[in-house]
C-alpha cells in the first residue's frame, strides 16, 4: 500500500512480486500442513503442488490488482473509497488468480480446463479476505507510526529552527554597547565645532541601526547589502579616527549576489579597531577582503595594528561571529586568527546564492 501520489518504480514492483510469490510458497505450505493435521497424514505431492500452485498464482495476482487499482485511482490508504476498492481488487485478482492456476493445472495434471469455479472461489476468498485484512491491518498501523513519528520529527525541526532564528535574533539585536557610547560621544563632541560633521554622523548612524530593524527576519542577506551596511559603518569611524586610518574594500564582483550572515563583518571590524588600531596614530590600515575559493566564501579582516596575543580572550565581537557561523553552518566552517604573514581573521563559508 502506497500513499497518493506514490509511484513504484521497475525494481520496486519486481521486489514486491518476488516477496509475493515466497509468501505464496509459504501460504501454501502452511494450507498443506493445516489439511494434512485435519486428515491426519500428509497430503499427497500432486495436491501439495496444486495448493502452491494456487497459493502463489493468487497472491500475485491479488497483489497485483491493488497495485493497479492504486495505480489508477491514486487513493489514500486512510479513506474509506480505498478500503472498498483495497477489498474489491483483492476479490478480483483471488478470481483471477484462481482461474489461471486451473488453467496451468489442465496443462501439468493433463486434464481439461473449464472457466469459473465458484465452490473453489468460496475458499479462496475466504483465506484471501483473512490474509489481506491482517495485511492491511498491519500497513494502516505501520503507516500510521511512521506518519506519527514523522510529524514528531517535523516538530523538532520547527522547536530547533525557532531556537536558531531566536538565539540569531539575539544575536542581531546585540549591538555592541561600546560602538554606540562611542559615535554618541563623538557626536557629542562634533556638535559645536563641526556641526555639519555631527549630523552627517547622526544620518549613518541612523542607516546602520535602520538597516538591523528592517531586517530583522533575515538571517542571510547579499553580499552588496552587508558591504552597503559596512560601508556605512566605517564612514561613522572615519569621522571617529579622521586620518589615522586607511579603510580598503576588496571584494570579487561575481560574489555580490552570494549570501552570507547578516552583520557577520561589523563585529570583527569593530574588534580590529577596538584593540588592533585604538592607539594607531597615523598610517593605519584595516582591510575587508571577500574572495570565492572554489566552492566557498573567504572573508578576511586584516589589519596593521597591534598583533593578536598568543591567548586570545574571545570578547563580543568574536564570539558573536563563533555563535552565528555555528548556529547557521553547524560545524561547516572555518576561523583562523594569524599574525602572519598578515594580521588577520579570516572565516570560510559555503558559497549560497539562495
Amino acid at each position: 500500500m502506497r500513499e497518493r501520489g506514490a509511484k513504484y518504480t521497475h525494481k520496486g514492483w519486481l521486489i514486491t512480486n518476488v516477496n509475493n510469490l515466497l509468501g505464496g510458497i509459504v501460504i501454501g505450505v502452511l494450507i498443506s500442513l493445516f489439511i494434512s493435521a485435519l486428515r491426519g497424514k500428509l497430503v499427497e505431492p500432486r495436491m501439495f503442488f496444486s495448493t502452491i500452485i494456487f497459493s502463489v498464482m493468487i497472491s500475485l495476482c491479488v497483489m497485483n490488482a491493488i497495485l493497479i487499482a492504486q495505480s489508477l485511482l491514486k487513493l489514500r490508504y486512510d479513506r474509506i473509497s480505498f478500503i472498498i476498492v483495497f477489498y474489491v481488487a483483492c476479490l478480483l485478482g483471488m478470481a483471477a488468480g484462481t482461474e489461471l492456476s486451473f488453467f496451468i493445472l489442465s496443462f501439468t495434471h493433463g486434464v481439461p480446463y473449464y472457466f469459473f469455479h465458484p465452490q473453489d472461489m468460496l475458499f479462496s476468498a475466504l483465506v484471501v479476505i483473512i490474509i489481506c485484512t491482517i495485511r492491511f491491518v498491519h500497513h494502516s498501523q505501520r503507516a500510521s507510526l511512521q506518519n506519527q513519528i514523522k510529524q514528531k520529527e517535523l516538530d523538532m525541526m520547527r522547536l530547533t529552527q525557532l531556537k536558531t532564528q531566536a538565539e540569531l535574533a539575539t544575536l542581531h539585536a546585540r549591538i555592541n554597547p561600546h560602538f554606540l557610547y562611542n559615535a554618541l560621544n563623538s557626536i557629542a563632541s562634533l556638535i559645536h565645532h563641526d556641526p555639519d560633521k555631527a549630523e552627517s554622523m547622526t544620518l549613518k548612524l541612523s542607516k546602520l541601526f535602520r538597516y538591523s530593524i528592517n531586517h530583522n527576519s533575515e538571517d542571510m542577506v547579499q553580499i552588496r547589502d552587508e558591504m552597503e551596511t559596512g560601508i556605512t559603518y566605517l564612514d561613522i569611524e572615519k569621522i571617529r579616527f579622521g586620518d589615522r586610518i586607511n579603510f580598503n574594500l576588496d571584494v570579487d564582483d561575481e560574489l555580490m549576489n552570494a549570501r552570507i550572515p547578516r552583520f557577520l563583518i561589523q563585529p570583527l571590524v569593530e574588534n580590529a579597531l577596538k584593540h588592533g588600531l585604538k592607539n594607531t596614530a597615523e598610517k593605519g590600515e584595516l582591510t575587508i577582503r571577500i574572495r570565492r575559493q572554489g566552492e566557498s566564501v573567504e572573508i578576511a579582516v586584516a589589519d596593521n595594528g597591534t598583533p593578536f596575543p598568543d591567548e586570545l580572550q574571545t570578547g563580543y565581537g568574536l564570539q558573536s561571529t563563533y555563535d552565528k557561523l555555528s548556529l547557521l553552518y553547524g560545524d561547516n566552517y572555518q576561523v583562523s586568527i594569524t599574525n602572519e604573514p598578515v594580521k588577520q581573521i579570516k572565516i570560510l563559508i559555503p558559497l549560497r546564492y539562495e
